[in-house]
Order: structure tokens, then sequence, then C-alpha cells
């Protein structure tokens, strides 16, 4: 089966690059979007390459800032059935777990921010659903080409 490429999409005040390169590899929890979930659910794979977006960080901040690896495919997200946690769902059961998570590695953090509006400027990107209007899904699948290009422009 072919590798598959995602962008993921996370406030660093609540998790960022920074801090997987601490702690090296990290459960992504907390979807709780229906079709991100499917993404992650149905087919995301270990070795599946991600690209790390911060979101919400400011115009220098929000962008591409990193590359992480899938390295644990899809299970329950515990914090669902959590009562203390803020991303507890009252629906979710054990039986029944709805929201699931996979886990991350990391593996490169850039040197700097791919920023939203250069990702926009370069014809090479047009077609990522990042860069389009009204594209605010945590989660993206992208394609390899993409995914190259954004490698060479972040190193």
């Amino acid at each position: 089966m072919a590798r598959k490429f995602w962008l993921m999409k996370s406030e660093p005040d609540a998790f960022s690059i920074d801090e997987l390169v601490r702690v090296k590899s990290e459960p992504w929890d907390g979807i709780r979007n229906y079709q991100a979930r499917n993404f992650m659910r149905d087919d995301m794979k270990v070795g599946d390459g991600v690209l790390f977006y911060h979101s919400n960080a400011g115009k220098k901040g929000t962008g591409i800032v990193g590359v992480a690896e899938v390295v644990k495919e899809a299970y329950p997200d515990h914090t669902a059935q959590d009562p203390d946690s803020k991303y507890f769902d009252p629906k979710a059961s054990e039986e029944k777990p709805i929201w699931m998570m996979v886990d991350l590695k990391f593996i490169e953090k850039f040197d700097a921010v791919l920023t939203l509006t250069e990702l926009k400027e370069n014809p090479e990107l047009e077609e990522m659903l990042v860069v389009r209007r009204g594209q605010r899904l945590s989660i993206q699948p992208v394609e390899a080409k993409h995914f190259r290009i954004i490698l060479k422009l972040g190193r």
C-alpha cells in the first residue's frame, strides 16, 4: 500500500511542534470533527507522512512548521470518556468510542514557518486544500507532489 500524506493542524498553545520535539511521540487526541476522525480511522496508516501546521498563531506563526509520521494507527480516544477532559463526549463509551486518535512521531522541525501566505503565493501549491478558501478542517489529505514541495521549501 502506498504511503499517504496529511496536514494536521494544532494551535501551538494547545500542542506545538516544540512539544512534539520534546516528547518524541504523542497521541493526536481531541479531534471532534467526523470527517477528520474518518481520515484517521479509515485512511491513516503507520508510516504516513504528516505536515505539522500551527493554526491561529498570528501572522508570523501560522503555517507549516515541520514533519511528523504516523506510528500507531487509529484507536479510541480515551479523552472522550473522561468527564474531566475538555474533549469529553457523554455519547462516547467503551463499547461505542465514537472518537479516534493516532500516534505521531517527530521527524523534523523547519528553521522557519512556511506561512499560509507563502503557501498561497506558490503556484505549485494552488491545489492544496489548506490554501483554498473556507478549508478549516484540522486534518487534510496532501498529495505526494505537494508534500515533496513543502519539504524542499521547509529545508
